[in-house]
């Protein structure tokens, strides 16, 4: 990234803290006199990692003076954030209760707790499940004189949880950046490919575009979007209007220097919503599912339509990420897929099927916007302004080849319109 967001960027030390039941126990920094006074003095002071003194990333102060953090356990396959208290930020004494605890859901990893302010303040208490590989959250409120969260949702059922990112995305952690009064989030985005590959490249894994954190207007779940200073990396730039996508067209986005280093904005006009699909209500149990028995290939009514990225010249490569619209009671669903089946002619690679259901109101709207940054092996997407995120790991020959390509696509019998679309080439990160 560029020398002014890494500032922003390493403000931070991301990490994830969480116990197994076998090793729960209160437990004691254990500092001389001259060591605690070192500490107390420093600009940086936690038990267990650095932070700037104004910007602890787990903990907080309640009104009582004591400190508070949450740390994730399971017991008894019942998962929970454990709850620490302390005057000193040294030594640090388990609490009678958790933070929250639920009846199944197995091991927390990395939990994180904070609020955010919209219409009403929502906490949001997030945690890495290690049964699932995946980040969920829940929004609640929070009474600090019991110092319990209460979640609006009370399911037990977390394959239902809301997720930060319904893709790659693993071990996120949060900061509040004093700055510019926002909420910073990245999080862990691991490889597809092989450990001969990792081996190979002499490293695996990457850290996300790190983004900001909102509440939806709606108070039922979190929005997410770039930070602004991704937009510094922006060169060259495409504009496409008022085009119009019938069923099996395929529209390349031509001009961009670096297809497999950009940022694409689209927005797409729905203008007949009346013939979609029927929906049927056991898919909201499983849209990954859903997004791979209706791929970007399979006709449906309205979708599927969207981006085909880090694609060779003859399709026989791409990434999809796509919309469909199905209609359901008085209103309509809209599913979001990123599919990776075609992503590669390497067939050692892993290829899944990522899916989310987008909470916005395409009737009200008769639109919905897509925004998706290519970075040669990862592709970050978000739908709807930021209301449902996909993150995948993909590794085509066609980068290799140094012939990458971007299309956009509609695979619906109805029409949608590109009513504006926006795509840049990306420069590389100075770091100094």
């Amino acid at each position: 990234m560029a020398s002014s967001i890494l500032a922003l960027i390493f403000a931070s030390f991301l990490y994830c803290s969480s116990v197994d039941a076998n090793y729960r126990r209160n437990f004691l920094i254990r500092e001389s006199e001259a060591e605690a006074d070192s500490i107390a003095n420093t600009k940086y002071r936690t038990a267990y990692h650095f932070q700037p003194l104004h910007n602890w990333i787990n903990a907080w102060l309640g009104q009582d003076g004591l400190w508070r953090i949450a740390i994730g356990a399971e017991i008894g396959l019942k998962g929970r954030a454990l709850l620490y208290k302390s005057e000193d930020f040294m030594h640090w004494v388990q609490a009678a209760n958790p933070l929250h605890a639920t009846n199944r859901s197995g091991m927390w990893e990395c939990p994180d707790f904070y609020y955010l302010d919209g219409k009403e303040r929502k906490y949001v208490l997030k945690m890495s499940l290690a049964e699932t590989q995946s980040d969920t959250y829940m929004l609640g409120g929070y009474d600090e004189d019991k110092d319990v969260f209460s979640p609006d949702d009370t399911s037990d059922d977390y394959s239902i949880w809301l997720r930060y990112d319904y893709g790659k995305f693993y071990a996120s952690k949060t900061f509040f950046d004093e700055k510019e009064k926002r909420r910073v989030l990245w999080g862990w985005v691991n490889e597809s490919d092989n450990i001969a590959d990792d081996v190979t490249k002499g490293w695996s894994g990457i850290q996300s575009i790190p983004r900001v954190v909102t509440l939806d207007p709606n108070a039922r779940q979190l929005v997410q979007w770039p930070v602004k200073e991704l937009e510094l990396l922006r060169r060259k730039q495409i504009d496409l209007h008022e085009i119009e996508l019938k069923k099996g067209d395929f529209v390349e986005i031509e001009g961009l220097k670096t297809p497999d280093q950009a940022d694409v904005e689209v927005e797409f006009e729905l203008p007949n919503l009346e013939t979609a699909e029927p929906f049927d209500a056991n898919w909201v149990l499983d849209p990954p599912k859903l997004c791979h028995e209706k791929g970007s290939l399979i006709n449906g009514k309205v979708g599927p339509f969207g981006l085909l990225v880090l694609a060779s010249h003859n399709l026989k490569e791409y990434t999809s990420i796509s919309f469909r619209v199905f209609k359901y009671d008085k209103g309509y669903q809209v599913l979001m897929c990123s599919d990776q089946r075609r992503s590669s002619l390497r067939a050692e690679v892993d290829k899944p099927t990522y899916g989310a259901f987008v909470d916005t109101d395409i009737k009200k709207d008769g639109k919905i916007s897509l925004r998706t940054l290519i970075d040669h092996s990862v592709v970050e997407s978000f739908g709807a302004e930021g209301r449902a995120c996909i993150t995948s790991r993909v590794y085509p020959t066609s980068v290799v080849r140094g012939d990458p390509h971007i299309f956009t696509f509609n695979n619906g019998s109805e029409s949608v319109k590109i009513s504006k679309l926006k795509a840049w080439n990306m420069a590389r990160a100075r770091i100094s």
